[in-house]
C-alpha cells in the first residue's frame, strides 16, 4: 500500500461507481470522500478540503459542468470529469471550464488512477529541466514565471494557473524555441500515450486556456505559438520584444 496524504472527492450519481473508486483507491492509500450529486460536492469540497476532484457530468441537482465552474471560481483544485457523453465536443466543454482532463465511460479503474496519480503529481511537483535558469525566474516580454514559486505574472499582476496549466506552461518556456507535437506534450505533462486522436484535444485546450489568461491578445498570440504540422511552441526568448510583435506561425 502506497502511503498517501492526499483526499479524493469521486462525484457520481450512480452508488456502484462510488464504491468501486472508494474501494479501489483506499486501497492505494487515498483518503476517500463521496457525493451523489453536485450541491452536495459542493459543500463537501467547502468542508473536507480535498486535494483532486473525480466529477462526473450527468447528475441531478447540480451536473458536473456546473460543479466544475463553481470550484473554478474559488480554487485551482485539479479536477478529472467521468463523461459518458459519446460527442467529442461535450467532453470538451469540461475542460474549457477548467478540468485538467477527463475519462469516458465505461472506463478502466486502472486508467482512471494512472490519471489521477498523474495531474496530483503535476500539480505537486515542478518539472525538473536543466533549460531553467538556475534563479528559476523567467521574464519574457510582459510575463514572469516564477518556477520556483509557481506563479505566473502577466504586466506585474498576478496570474492564476491550475497546476497542469502551469505544468504545460513551464514545459514550453523552459524549451523556447522548440515545437513540440501534442503527443509529445500530453506524455510530458500529463504522463499518457494518447490512444486516440481525440485524446490531444486536451493539449489543445488548455494551449487556449493559456492564451486566453497570459496573451495580450490570444486570437493572435506572440507567446504561445502554433508550430505548424507540428503542435506548438514558446517564442524564442530573444526575439521577443514586446506585445506588438506578432509572429504566431511557424513553417
Amino acid at each position: 500500500m502506497e502511503n498517501h496524504a492526499e483526499k479524493i472527492l469521486v462525484v457520481d450519481d450512480e452508488a456502484s461507481i462510488r464504491r468501486i473508486l472508494e474501494t479501489r483507491l483506499s486501497m492505494i492509500g487515498y483518503e476517500v470522500i463521496t457525493a451523489k450529486n453536485g450541491e452536495e460536492a459542493l459543500v463537501l469540497f467547502r468542508t473536507e478540503y480535498p486535494n483532486l476532484v473525480v466529477l462526473d457530468v450527468m447528475m441531478p441537482k447540480l451536473d458536473g459542468y456546473g460543479v466544475c465552474q463553481e470550484l473554478r471560481k474559488e480554487s485551482d483544485i485539479p479536477i478529472i470529469m467521468l463523461t459518458a457523453l459519446g460527442d467529442v465536443s461535450d467532453r470538451i466543454t469540461g475542460l474549457e471550464l477548467g478540468a485538467d482532463d477527463y475519462v469516458v465511460k465505461p472506463f478502466s479503474p486502472k486508467e482512471l488512477e494512472a490519471r489521477i496519480r498523474s495531474v496530483l503529481r503535476r500539480s505537486d511537483k515542478i518539472i525538473s529541466n536543466s533549460g531553467i535558469p538556475n534563479s528559476g525566474v523567467i521574464n519574457v516580454g510582459y510575463l514572469k514565471v516564477d518556477t520556483n514559486k509557481k506563479q505566473v505574472y502577466r504586466n506585474n499582476e498576478r496570474v492564476r494557473l491550475t497546476g497542469m496549466e502551469f505544468s504545460l506552461l513551464e514545459l514550453l518556456v523552459s524549451k523556447a524555441g522548440e515545437a513540440f507535437s501534442r503527443s509529445a506534450i500530453l506524455q510530458q505533462v500529463w504522463g499518457y500515450t494518447p490512444e486516440r486522436h481525440v485524446d490531444t484535444r486536451v493539449v489543445d485546450v488548455h494551449i487556449s486556456r493559456l492564451r486566453a489568461k497570459l496573451e495580450e491578445d490570444p486570437s493572435n498570440p506572440d507567446l504561445i505559438l502554433t508550430a505548424r504540422g507540428t503542435g506548438y511552441l514558446f517564442q524564442r526568448i530573444a526575439e521577443i520584444v514586446g506585445p506588438t510583435q506578432k509572429n504566431k506561425e511557424y513553417t
